[in-house]
């Protein structure tokens, strides 16, 4: 055997040597790649209870309203009560000096229809007026009212006497509760709605006329039932799953929803109280992925 020829049988063992240590080394790399935890957040699942409801928004305005206008015409010569002033059905707003020929000079007065609350007086002393001028706008402020209009398909969930929670901006920390006092019988034909008619008790007045409200018709409860954030969950339509976690691993669990409220859903199946399930960092898991955990704040 020349020179030649064991060099040539040394390269090659050199290069099969290579060869067999890269091949390795891809090996535990993939196997490394495989052991790398990965990243998510996590909540405990925690039996709550929850309400299915129908949102709305409307204005809120007095149950009981009304314009005041005078029975003559003539000019106002005398105010007798300001805007904020309490009135009594009968009691006189403003005084008008009428101008028809042939009466003597009196006073005519002009007199709120309704006990409440003189909410705006629209004349000015010295104003002319006509039986169709609104002289002032009293509202009985102790009950309130909300007309909303419900899509046909949502009637039958409405009842009277249901419960409505009402959220106004003015007091973002405080629910009102209403109750339905009306459902029309009558379904509009270009709407395929049917008004209804909320009523809340306002005895502290800390609701005034003309406030933005958010309404809420509760036509469900499930008392006691596993939920989780809306975030966790993976899929779509009937399809549904989420991740839970276990020594460390995800698994995937397929599952069926209940109702929803906000951001919490109802868990029917797949996953049960005191389960830990991911809520962020899902979308690269797999089933059986390496998880480093952090507890959702």
């Amino acid at each position: 055997m020349t020179m030649r020829d064991i060099r040539g049988i040394l390269f090659l063992c050199v290069t099969a040597s290579l060869s067999v240590m890269a091949g390795c080394g891809s090996g535990n790399q993939e196997a490394d790649k495989e052991k790398e935890a990965i990243p998510v957040k996590v909540m405990t699942i925690e039996a709550k209870d929850l309400e299915k409801t129908l949102d709305y928004v409307g204005n809120i305005k007095a149950k009981d309203e009304a314009g005041v206008y005078p029975k003559v015409s003539g000019k106002v010569i005398e105010k007798v009560k300001d805007e904020g002033s309490p009135v009594k059905k009968g009691d006189v707003i403003v005084y008008i000096d009428r101008d028809e020929v042939g009466f003597t000079f009196e006073k005519a007065p002009v007199e709120s229809p309704l006990t409440g609350v003189v909410g705006r007086i629209n004349v000015d002393l010295g104003a002319n007026v006509e039986p169709t001028t609104q002289i002032a706008f009293v509202v009985n402020m102790e009950r309130m009212e909300i007309d909303l209009d419900i899509p046909e398909k949502y009637l039958p969930f409405v009842a009277l006497g249901q419960e409505a929670k009402i959220a106004v901006d003015a007091y973002p920390d405080k629910v009102f509760i209403g109750k339905v006092t009306l459902i029309s019988p009558v379904v509009d034909l270009e709407t395929r709605s049917a008004p209804i008619e909320i009523t809340i008790d306002n005895k502290d007045e800390l609701l005034k006329s003309g406030m933005f409200a958010e309404v809420r018709l509760v036509v469900g409860e499930h008392k006691n039932v596993p939920v989780v954030l809306k975030e966790a969950l993976m899929g779509k339509g009937d399809n549904l799953y989420v991740y839970a976690v276990e020594d460390h691993k995800a698994s995937m669990r397929p599952i069926k929803t209940g109702i929803r409220y906000g951001e919490l859903v109802e868990i029917t199946e797949g996953v049960k109280s005191g389960d830990v399930v991911v809520v962020m960092g899902q979308q690269r898991l797999h089933d059986g992925a390496s998880v480093e955990t952090e507890e959702l704040k």
